[in-house]
């Protein structure tokens, strides 16, 4: 696949989907993760329709979701008190939404540097520097999530890190304005930083996982041939080779999440 594709879909496919005949002929996945395009390349293998990323932090793809302006959600967010993925989250955020969750993918997140990490950048203390300036994600996203917890672990206010009110609204969003030289670092997945041919400091291991309403997996079998694509040995062979993916659980039901949802 060629990944300049990727980058430049990113304008294209950023928008909040509010035209609902585009989502009644397409499967519309809203979420950050840049391998969505890669899973809508091997879609156009399986089925007519399309499958149609639309890029997105884990608040919005959920706002959408519970719009019904997207089919499903990708999120990667932890419950700071038990150290659980998504679950609990979600229960509070998809406000009695019935779905299923499965799991796409483990990947790294950490933090995105200029090839060659020219500004010798080690931690995310190092964002309080005054020649480091940052690309942030928006409010309710797993990065920005991330990023503040870690700021506040090395006791940094925002008031501190240039950029910090800076916002874009994906991993690759984040990695092409490092790669422009618009910033020096920002907290994103290593998939991205590999996409764009940049360094990449991990921070955390983490769940990403794809939230489906019962009712689009019951009516639109795009949803059932995407759950189909993701486990299949050549998009899971080229997931992985992205860097920072591990697909071991891919497919699989989140345990609980009938109980927990509804």
């Amino acid at each position: 696949m060629r990944y300049e594709n990727i980058i430049n879909g990113i304008l294209v496919n950023s928008h909040s989907l509010k035209d609902r005949e585009t989502v009644r002929r397409q499967v519309v996945l809203g979420g950050c993760d840049p391998a969505m395009f890669l899973a809508a390349e091997h879609f156009k293998k399986y089925d007519k329709e399309n499958l149609a990323p639309c890029l997105m932090g884990n608040s919005l793809a959920l706002a959408a979701l519970r719009r019904g302006e997207v089919h499903a959600a990708g999120v990667h967010l932890v419950d700071e008190r038990s150290g659980a993925w998504n679950l609990p989250n979600l229960k509070r955020d998809l406000g009695g939404l019935n779905c299923t969750v499965v799991t796409f993918a483990h990947w790294e997140e950490g933090i995105i540097v200029r090839q060659g990490n020219p500004k010798e950048l080690r931690a995310v203390a190092d964002f309080a520097r005054p020649a480091v300036t940052i690309i942030n994600r928006e409010k309710g996203s797993g990065a920005r999530r991330l990023l503040e917890r870690e700021m506040r672990s090395a006791g940094i206010p925002s008031a501190r890190v240039k950029g910090y009110g800076h916002e874009v609204l994906s991993h690759l969003e984040v990695a092409s304005s490092i790669k422009a030289g618009l910033a020096d670092a920002g907290i994103g997945v290593r998939a991205a930083a590999a996409i764009c041919g940049l360094d990449f400091i991990p921070l955390q291991r983490e769940r990403y996982d794809l939230v489906i309403p019962k009712a689009h997996y019951e009516s639109l079998q795009g949803l059932r041939t995407l759950l189909d694509l993701i486990v299949s040995k050549p998009f899971r062979d080229e997931l992985e080779a992205l860097g920072g993916y591990d697909t071991r659980d891919t497919g699989k039901l989140v345990a609980g999440t009938a109980d927990k949802l509804k």
